[in-house]
Order: C-alpha cells, then structure tokens, then sequence
C-alpha cells in the first residue's frame, strides 16, 4: 500500500470522513499521512456543503495508534530532522483544532499516542467501550510540546493529564470518560449509529449559531491578552442578522422543523 493510499476521505452528504487507513500497522500515522491530512480537511473547509466531519481508523481494531515507529529512523533520527516533522505534524493537529466546523474523531480500539492528541483537536469524541487511550511519550523518551499538552489539559485537567503522561499506561473507555476525556462511551456495535445520531442533529441546526459558538469556545480557552473578542460579538451579530435566526423564529411559531442554509 502507499502512503497516498493510507488516507482516504469520502463526503456523504454534509458529512466529510477522513479515515487513517493503516491497519497493518493499527494505522500509524506517517509525516506524509499527516501532509494528507491536513490535505483533506483544507477541502473540508473549503466545501460549503460540508457541516460536520468525522476523524476515524480503518480496520475496527484502532482509531490512531500514534506515530510510525518504525519511520523514525528516517523522519525523526536528528534534532533538525525532529524540528522538521513537528512542524509538519504541528500543522496537521492545528487543521483539525482550528477546523471552523464541527469535527467528531469516532474511537474504536487504540487511540494510542499521537492519535490521541489528534483526537483531542476534535470538538467531541465518541468511542466504542472497547477502545484503549495512552500516551506512552514516557517509554521513549519523546518530548511533548505546549500545544498539543495544553489540549489534553484543557480537556481532562492538569492532574489526568499529569497521570495519563506519567504512568505512560493505557486507560480504558470507562476511565477515559470518568476523566472526561471523551464525550461518550457506546457499544461497539452502536457506534456508527450513535455517531450518525449526533451528526443529523448538528446538521439540522443553524450553521452560524454553530460556527459562532466554536470560535468562541476557542477564545475562551486562549490567554485573555491573545482572545479576539470583537470578532466573537461580529460573529453573534451575525447570527442575528441572518435569514436562519428569522427562520428559527417562524418555524418556532408554526410548529415546524426549522430549514436552515448558513445565511
């Protein structure tokens, strides 16, 4: 298989799927399947008709089980080759935490490494109840920089995060959701529709109310000298002065589903 091959992505409907197809290796990630990555969702992005996209693994027995070890021979052998696949890797989980529309990473297996930090770029998370989270940079001796381990804080507070890097273990779903590191845990066999579920209900909302509240939450999360406020208000004036907010209200009063366009 070549490393064009080991990222696939499909658009069903308002739906954009990026699936990490390397089940061989429980799809480790190579620099050239990050590049694709961050390939892939430039066109999400750019597609007005895609509402939602879905991050996943191929194969059922893994989500992302990190980096390609056995590649870092080649990509990460010296301090300057280092510097060079972070910044490419960097860029790839920033595509995804600053992706402008809702991102869901759908968990089956392990979520290992670097896969779980491309999952915390996702604004939900959803994993089967057979599903694996570690971080095992601690066993390898790998330094992890302040964005990726400022998602992770974020998310599960500084003492999970603190556990989750120290011990270098694996947490299974029922801890990883006590930690709040993901937002549901569901049967394995459920998975798909349970994701499918959430999908149709961000998809019937109203695209800017969504996009708004995204950007905001980003804001919230930055250092209050680094936020963008006034870009926050513009957002929610816009919101205001849509044909959606006039929309929801009509079709509030009629009793009706509301047809929302992202105008």
């Amino acid at each position: 298989m070549s490393e064009t091959d080991k990222m696939l992505s499909r658009k069903e409907g308002r739906v954009g799927i990026v699936t990490f197809n390397n089940p061989e290796r429980h799809n480790a990630v190579s620099l050239e399947m990050w590049a694709a990555t961050k390939h892939i969702l430039d066109g999400f992005a750019a597609d007005s008709d895609i509402r939602v996209v879905v991050l996943t693994g191929a194969g059922g027995k893994a989500f992302v089980s990190g980096a390609d070890i056995s590649k870092f021979a080649s990509e990460r052998a010296t301090l300057d080759a280092i510097r060079a696949y972070n910044v490419k890797t960097d860029a790839a989980y920033a595509s995804i935490a600053e992706f402008p529309k809702p991102t869901i990473a759908m968990i089956r297996g392990y979520c290992i490494g670097g896969g779980l930090g491309l999952a915390t770029c996702c604004d939900l998370r959803i994993c089967a109840d057979d599903a694996r989270f570690a971080v095992p940079a601690a066993k390898l001796g790998l330094g992890y920089g302040y964005s990726g381990l400022k998602r992770l804080v974020d998310i599960v507070g500084p003492a999970f995060a603190k556990e989750i890097f120290y011990t270098a273990r694996q947490f299974d779903a029922r801890e990883a959701a006590a930690m709040g590191l993901v937002n549901r845990v569901v049967p394995a066999a459920e998975l798909e529709a349970h994701v499918k579920s959430i999908i149709d209900m961000i998809c019937a909302n109203a695209p800017l109310t969504i996009k708004a509240v995204k950007y905001t939450v980003g804001e919230i999360l930055k250092e209050e000298s680094k936020r963008n406020l006034a870009r926050s208000a513009e957002m929610v004036e816009e919101c205001f002065k849509s044909r959606d907010y006039t929309e929801g209200r009509t079709a509030f009063m009629e009793k009706r589903k509301p047809m929302f366009t992202g105008t």
